[in-house]
């Protein structure tokens, strides 16, 4: 893959440059970018032909990576690392640069919105989708404010998210104003929007979701409800088509199961379907609508994290949220100069700056979603990164 080793051993000397290291970590591989030469900064509509021009007579091992937000209108933040580095050094930057910080202490927590709050913005939410509108589905999404009295480090917090086999962690850093303090999206997602090797792409959505916990029967009555559920396989069926339908024009062959699969993080269970094809072009003339950054763009933001239609539930959401995405929901990865590359939709993550981190967590609305029930799965999606920032459940805001 054109990847370079590095000596990562004297943690002091690297520390300076941290701003400007990129991070994709999984248990089947990763990598950690180094420097920048150049930045792509293009909405989701422009973003296929500016990846094609950029890579134009660059060398094969070249690569793009960063993020895409929420928003398709904002611009994407890619860069054009120095140098890419394999797992093992991702690894072991990460290790050195999490061992020099303290885990934070003195935390405070603030929703937004409150609990009630959220489960009124739902009720709204169902008002439009059982209107009759031609609004199928809207995904709406709370924050909670973690505050502690030093500063967070955003490799700390990579590490502390590694118990989880089944995601991707990831640390990238996000443009600020010139006199604000460095921004970070730190994460560990479970969801793969598109990959890309050769012609051979796949996506893998998750929607429909219920809560694990330590009580074994509890957690598999909860799955088997989960897989029957006609509510969560309704929400499911709407994603899996979305994208099916985004990409069968551009393959040659598509396969799309037609049941999905229980997927199981350390927190939660989802639906999943992988959704298996062939693309007809991955030649280089192609890479302006195939490319892997073209094609996670042409997927972005699917049904799981905005709703269906994709306008008028991203319409919805403006209205109705109280507190912009930014990059929560959108979409981490890398592309390389061959088109080839991964994406994942970038979930159970914080914008980690100075002494705060804000969480974000999101259900599907549709049109029998009970607003007490979306909101309790809300706050079970949270667990994941408040475990990992080592705060007690108890720090939580009451219900109000």
């Amino acid at each position: 893959m054109g990847m370079m080793r590095e000596d990562l051993s004297r943690p002091a000397e690297q520390a300076a440059d941290g701003r400007a290291r990129m991070l994709l970590l999984s248990h089947g591989g990763g990598l950690l970018s180094e420097g920048v030469q150049a930045q792509l900064a293009v909405p989701a509509a422009q973003l296929g032909s500016a990846v094609a021009r950029h890579f134009a007579g660059a060398a094969p091992h070249a690569r793009l990576v960063g993020a895409l937000p929420f928003d398709r209108h904002a611009p994407a933040h890619l860069l054009a690392p120095r140098r890419v580095h394999d797992a093992d050094a991702a690894s072991a930057w990460l290790h050195c640069m999490a061992g020099q910080a303290a885990a934070p202490q003195g935390w405070s927590l603030q929703d937004e919105p409150t609990r009630a709050g959220y489960a009124a913005a739902v009720a709204q939410a169902v008002q439009r989708l059982q209107a009759g509108s031609g609004l199928h589905k809207v995904v709406l999404a709370r924050t909670l404010d973690a505050r502690s009295t030093t500063p967070i480090s955003p490799w700390w917090l990579a590490r502390r998210l590694a118990g989880d086999p089944g995601v991707l962690r990831y640390v990238l850093p996000l443009p600020v104003e010139a006199d604000a303090a460095p921004a970070w999206l730190v994460g560990a997602t479970p969801e793969l929007l598109l990959s890309r090797r050769g012609a051979v792409i796949a996506s893998e959505p998750l929607a429909g979701s219920a809560a694990r916990g330590p009580d074994l029967a509890a957690s598999e009555a909860r799955a088997a409800a989960l897989r029957d559920s006609a509510k969560d396989l309704g929400e499911h069926r709407y994603v899996v088509q979305a994208i099916a339908d985004l990409l069968a024009p551009l393959c040659r062959q598509l396969r799309v199961p037609a049941t999905p699969a229980l997927h199981a993080t350390a927190s939660m269970w989802h639906l999943g379907t992988r959704i298996e094809g062939e693309l007809k072009d991955a030649s280089a003339d192609g890479l302006p609508l195939a490319s892997s950054a073209a094609l996670a763009a042409l997927l972005h933001p699917t049904p799981a994290v905005c709703g269906t239609p994709r306008d008028a539930a991203a319409e919805a959401i403006a209205a109705l949220e109280t507190v912009p995405r930014g990059f929560y929901a959108g979409a981490v990865g890398w592309c390389d100069a061959a088109g080839d590359g991964a994406w994942h939709v970038a979930l159970r993550c914080a914008r980690v700056q100075g002494h705060t981190a804000r969480l974000f967590a999101g259900a599907g609305i549709v049109a029998d979603s009970s607003p007490a029930s979306e909101a309790a799965e809300t706050r079970a999606k949270f667990n994941a990164m408040l475990h990992a920032l080592g705060i007690a459940p108890a720090l939580f805001p009451h219900d109000r």
